[in-house]
C-alpha cells in the first residue's frame, strides 16, 4: 500500500437488531428443543454457561426460532434485517464523519449468512441516497474473518483511487442458522454463541482520520477446509465448527501473524495492541497464550463477546469501536486479527493519527 497516500479510517459505527436473547433463556429453549433427542445434550448444554456470553441481539424474538423454518422464510428475514442493519450502521458512520451518503464513491458489503441477489447495498441504495455511479463490491464466504478482510479490501480500494470515499459494511444474521432438525454438536454450540449485528467503516486518503491503515495480509493453512464454514442444506445453512479451533489457534496463529507482519517490515513486538475477533472464550484464551499476552489483555474482546455473542464478521469491528471510544483511545499501533473459513487468518495494522 503506497505510504505516500496513506488510507485513513474516518469512522467506525455499529448496529444491532432490537430483540435480545438472554443466555439463560436460550439455554431453556435449547433444552426443550434438544434434550430428549440428543443423547449427549446434558454435557453439551454446559457451553451456555461457559461461553462467557450474557446476552445476544437477534433479528427475531426468541420464540420465533424453535420451529421448522424453511429457506424462503429464512431468506426473507435475512433480506429485511440485513437491509435495516446496513442503513443503521452506515448512517451512524456517515454522521460521525460529518458526511452524507452522496459522498460515498464505493461500498464493500461483507456477509456470509444469507443470499441476496441483488446484493444488500443495491437494495438499500434508495433509502441511503447513494449516487448512481457508486462502485459496489459484495463479498461472500469470509465468515468470521470478514471484518478484518473486508477492511483490507476497502483500504486497498481507497488506496487505488486516492481521494475516493469507501464505505465498508460487515453484516451477519447468524441466528438464522439456528436449526432444530440438525442434531450435531456444532449446531448446539452455535445456538449458544451466535448473535446478529453490523459494523460500518469509512475510509479515504488524505483526511486526518482516526487511524491510518498501515498494512494488511492473510495466511491460509492448507488442508483445513473442514475446520469452519457452512453446509448448504434443505432447511438452511448448517454450521461447521471443529472442536480443534482453539488448540489450532494456540499452535498456529503466532507464526502466521509473524509472517504477515514480516512482509510489512514489522515484528510482533512492534504491535501495541492486538484487537482480536472473540469467537468464544476458549478462542480468546488460546490467542492470549499463543501471542504471549498478559492475563486480561483481551478483556475488551471478552466484553464484546459477553454483550453481543459471536456475530461473525462484524465482531472484531465492534472491538475496534470499543477501543477507539475508550478513555485511552487507540494505542500507537493496533493489529486487527480474525480467523475464518479457509482456514484463514486475516490481519490489518492501524496506526493512530489523532
Amino acid at each position: 500500500m503506497p505510504r505516500e497516500t496513506p488510507v485513513k479510517l474516518l469512522s467506525v459505527a455499529t448496529a444491532v437488531p432490537p430483540h435480545i436473547i438472554r443466555q439463560r433463556e436460550a439455554a431453556e429453549v435449547a433444552h426443550r428443543s434438544f434434550a430428549d433427542r440428543f443423547d449427549d445434550f446434558e454435557r453439551l448444554v454446559k457451553v451456555f454457561e461457559s461461553s462467557g456470553i450474557r446476552k445476544r441481539h437477534a433479528v427475531r424474538p426468541l420464540e420465533w426460532y424453535p420451529r421448522t423454518i424453511e429457506w424462503p422464510e429464512r431468506t426473507d428475514a435475512y433480506l429485511e434485517a440485513a437491509s435495516d442493519l446496513f442503513v443503521a450502521a452506515a448512517q451512524k458512520a456517515l454522521d460521525e464523519a460529518g458526511l452524507v451518503a452522496g459522498d460515498v464513491d464505493a461500498v464493500v458489503t461483507v456477509s456470509s449468512t444469507g443470499i441476496a441477489t441483488p446484493s444488500i447495498e443495491a437494495r438499500v441504495s434508495g433509502r441511503m441516497g447513494f449516487r448512481d455511479d457508486i462502485v459496489r463490491i459484495p463479498v461472500f464466504g469470509l465468515g468470521c474473518a470478514g471484518g478484518a478482510s473486508g477492511l483490507s479490501v476497502a483500504s486497498r480500494l481507497a488506496a487505488g483511487r486516492p481521494g475516493s470515499l469507501v464505505l465498508l459494511l460487515a453484516i451477519e444474521i447468524c441466528t438464522l442458522a439456528f436449526r432444530l432438525d440438525k442434531l450435531t454438536k456444532a449446531n448446539i454450540v452455535a445456538t449458544a454463541l451466535f448473535g446478529d449485528g453490523a459494523a460500518a467503516c469509512l475510509l479515504r486518503t488524505g483526511d486526518d482520520g482516526i487511524a491510518a491503515i498501515e498494512a494488511s495480509g492473510q495466511h491460509t493453512w492448507p488442508d483445513t477446509l473442514a475446520i469452519m464454514g457452512w453446509d448448504v442444506e434443505r432447511q438452511g445453512l448448517g454450521v461447521i465448527f471443529d472442536r480443534a479451533i482453539p488448540p489450532f489457534a494456540r499452535a498456529n496463529i503466532a507464526p502466521a501473524i509473524d509472517a504477515i507482519l514480516k512482509r510489512s517490515g514489522l515484528l510482533r513486538s512492534d504491535v501495541d495492541r492486538f484487537a482480536c475477533h472473540p469467537g468464544g472464550t476458549k478462542v480468546i484464551e488460546a490467542l492470549e497464550a499463543a501471542l504471549s499476552l498478559p492475563d486480561g489483555a483481551l478483556d475488551d474482546e471478552r466484553h464484546i463477546l459477553a454483550e453481543y455473542g459471536n456475530m461473525s464478521a462484524p465482531t472484531v469491528l465492534f472491538v475496534l469501536e470499543r477501543l477507539i471510544g475508550s478513555e485511552a483511545g487507540l494505542p500507537q499501533r493496533t493489529l486487527l486479527t480474525a480467523m475464518g473459513p479457509g482456514f484463514t487468518a486475516s490481519c490489518v495494522s492501524l496506526t493512530r493519527t489523532l
